[in-house]
């Protein structure tokens, strides 16, 4: 089993990002899909969920009109388009294969002038 995460990286307040998560070893299609991310001294928090069909959505508040989670059963990989990003957006984000409870090794997102 593995997620593999991509795509980090520092980006400016208001600039963009699209997170990848390539998924192999399990039934990706039949499987919902989470983003979590962690900032420093904090808990991890929920982002975003995908249903197995990619049909349904949910947000977190704090990213709700900024952030998409999508995904494509075919390339068994999930994406988290992050938008208007905010220095609070700092954090190393995870994938989460909810079928099976694995986490992919996080990739860091830094929001910073």
């Amino acid at each position: 089993v593995q997620l593999v995460e991509s795509g980090g990286g520092l980006v400016q307040p208001g600039g963009s990002l699209r997170l990848s998560c390539a998924a192999s070893g399990f039934d990706f299609s039949g499987s919902g899909m989470r983003w979590f991310r962690q900032a420093p001294g904090k808990m991890r928090e929920l982002v975003a969920d995908i249903s197995s069909s990619g049909d349904g959505r949910t947000y977190v508040d704090s990213v709700k009109g900024r952030f998409t989670i999508s995904r494509d059963n075919i390339q068994n990989t999930v994406y988290l388009q992050m938008s208007s990003l905010k220095p609070e957006d700092t954090a190393v984000y995870y994938c989460y294969a909810v079928i099976i409870g694995y986490w992919g090794q996080g990739t860091q997102v830094t929001v910073s002038a």
